[in-house]
């Protein structure tokens, strides 16, 4: 009777979602289906873990990355929601209706600019990974930041394929407190109050364990688990910041180059690219008084205390799953959604009093200075299409497949829309082509498989960026990067990943090339909007008027 319940409701799901399983996914294999854990950090640059240069203790990562893969050139969005967008469909953000950012009921801005590309929320022509791997057969669980759209309650994470939900349906809030001032929902409904002392890092890996116990059968899982850790406010523990306070007093500038030897003797990054420079709005550490480095030292070490933290919690799950015997069959990703986020100002936003303020959840942050450090060895931040903007440390754990290229640094490129393809691979779902009766986008990504199992794969030919007007677009080792309306520059990766040397005027048919091909991709994928626009439309978006 269990076994025909399953069954009818593979059948069931396969319907609604359009598709047919594929020969393989319908018979039977020798062994399970893997369950498959997704972890995202929210705001964290690419040196901030120990396997990719930090001084941060982070010892769960590291020994995933050491019995794993790490990637060095894997890449996001450059923004959270935007990249949230691109992770969960296999599709580039605009095709989901995601180019900028989410509206949400307590936004003072829409963000449905009236067009395709930005709704402000997933539209109908996608599915999520959660959708995609009911249909064979997997509970789907998820905790933590959703951030693809809350105004009404179809686009919650419960209507978009997951079982079961618990996080915070906006962009960020109080890591004490998160009822003020965005709230925490269970399900589809509102946590009224969280029992004190709280700590979201906590609570929503203490839920995702909840619901993985609760869990009756012999089915696989997917568990997306969307830290929003270490986004700002700057909200820790206290005993966690005290094992930082002090450790920061060398300042920024030391750090980065400390940061970026450990980089290149892990293998991580080349000393021939040498450390991009600090930008020149920013002052050296040494130009501060004793008091303001004191100030910095310590914004610093709560930032440190939460990733601290987040690493905790994945030791947590993965002692779990190893206790359970479920570890040696799970693909675990772990990556961040973005580089480092320099909001809140130069050397940082919010006074010194609003820190592990419960009340406060707005941008306190550890300042431009710091992320510049945490994105070492690049250039850029979050927004940007700059190496420090799109750049993401990725973890690969996955033992039933990896035993040849354990503890490896992969170097092949990939992005996002890569995840979607990689999961149906190994889950044996397909991939829809309607859904609810509405046609759904060709995926666009490729499977990371090949490259866990045998070290390489046949690379994208191109790989496109734009988030805010800034646009990139891959082809090989050279990278065309820039503001819409500008000049693009060009990089060499390979001899110069931190883009220090641009040889657009040495390659001028090569860049013409990518300027053809990026403006062909952005026609047809709804980067510039077909249709009337808003009037509200913010002033950083004026070069769509000029689109013809």
């Amino acid at each position: 009777m269990k076994t025909a319940i399953i069954l009818a409701a593979i059948i069931s799901g396969c319907v609604l979602l359009g598709a047919i399983p594929s020969k393989q996914s319908s018979i039977p294999s020798v062994a399970p289906k893997p369950n498959i854990v997704l972890i995202m950090a929210d705001d964290m640059g690419y040196s901030d873990l120990g396997c990719y240069g930090s001084e941060i203790p982070t010892p769960n990562l590291d020994k995933l990355a050491r019995e794993g893969v790490r990637f060095t050139q894997f890449y996001n969005t450059a923004r959270c929601c935007p990249t949230r967008a691109a992770l969960m469909t296999g599709l580039f953000q605009h095709q989901a209706g995601i180019g900028h950012m989410t509206k949400e009921p307590n936004n003072r801005i829409d963000y449905d600019y009236g067009v395709d590309g930005y709704r402000g929320e997933l539209n109908r022509h996608c599915v999520t990974i959660a959708e995609v791997l009911k249909t064979a057969g997997y509970h789907t669980y998820m905790a933590g930041k959703w951030h693809l759209g809350s105004s009404t309650p179809d686009l919650w994470p419960r209507q978009r394929g997951f079982d079961r939900y618990y996080g915070l349906l906006a962009g960020a809030s109080s890591y004490l407190d998160p009822i003020q001032p965005r709230g925490i929902w269970q399900d589809n409904e509102p946590v009224e109050k969280v029992s004190q002392p709280f700590y979201t890092t906590d609570a929503f890996t203490d839920n995702a364990l909840v619901f993985l116990k609760e869990q009756n059968d012999q089915q696989p899982f997917f568990l997306y688990l969307a830290f929003t850790s270490p986004h700002w406010p700057l909200h820790a523990l206290n005993e966690d910041i005290e094992r930082f306070r002090g450790k920061y007093r060398q300042g920024w500038d030391v750090l980065r180059e400390q940061r970026f030897r450990k980089q290149v003797k892990e293998g991580i990054a080349t000393k021939d690219w040498g450390l991009s420079a600090r930008p020149d709005i920013y002052p050296a550490w040494a130009e501060q008084d004793t008091a303001k480095q004191r100030e910095m030292d310590y914004r610093m070490a709560v930032y440190a205390a939460q990733v601290y933290r987040m690493d905790q919690n994945v030791g947590k799950l993965v002692d779990y799953l190893t206790r359970s015997g479920k570890l040696a069959n799970t693909l675990l990703v772990f990556l961040s959604d973005n580089g480092a986020c320099q909001e809140g100002g130069v050397v940082g936003g919010g006074a010194l009093s609003d820190i592990n303020d419960p009340a406060k959840g707005g941008a306190i942050s550890y300042g431009g200075v710091w992320a510049n450090a945490s994105n070492t060895p690049f250039k850029g931040f979050k927004h940007v299409s700059y190496e420090g903007g799109i750049a993401t440390p990725l973890i690969v754990h996955y033992p039933a497949s990896i035993s040849r290229q354990k503890g490896k640094v992969v170097t092949a490129p990939g992005y996002l829309i890569d995840i979607m393809p990689t999961f149906i691979e190994v889950s044996g779902a397909t991939y829809p082509t309607e859904a609810r009766g509405q046609k759904i986008y060709p995926i666009e990504g490729r499977s990371l498989l090949p490259i866990l199992t045998s070290g390489t794969r046949q690379p994208h030919e191109f790989m496109y960026w734009e988030h805010e007007n800034h646009r990139a677009i891959r082809y090989g080792k050279w990278k065309a990067v820039g503001v819409i309306g500008a000049p693009w520059e060009l990089y060499d990766l390979e001899a110069d990943r931190t883009e220090q040397h641009n040889l657009a005027a040495n390659h001028p048919d090569l860049v013409k090339k990518l300027d053809q091909q990026w403006n062909t991709w952005a026609n047809t994928h709804s980067v510039f909007p077909k249709g009337t626009m808003k009037a509200d439309f913010s002033k950083e978006w004026n070069f769509f008027k000029t689109v013809e």
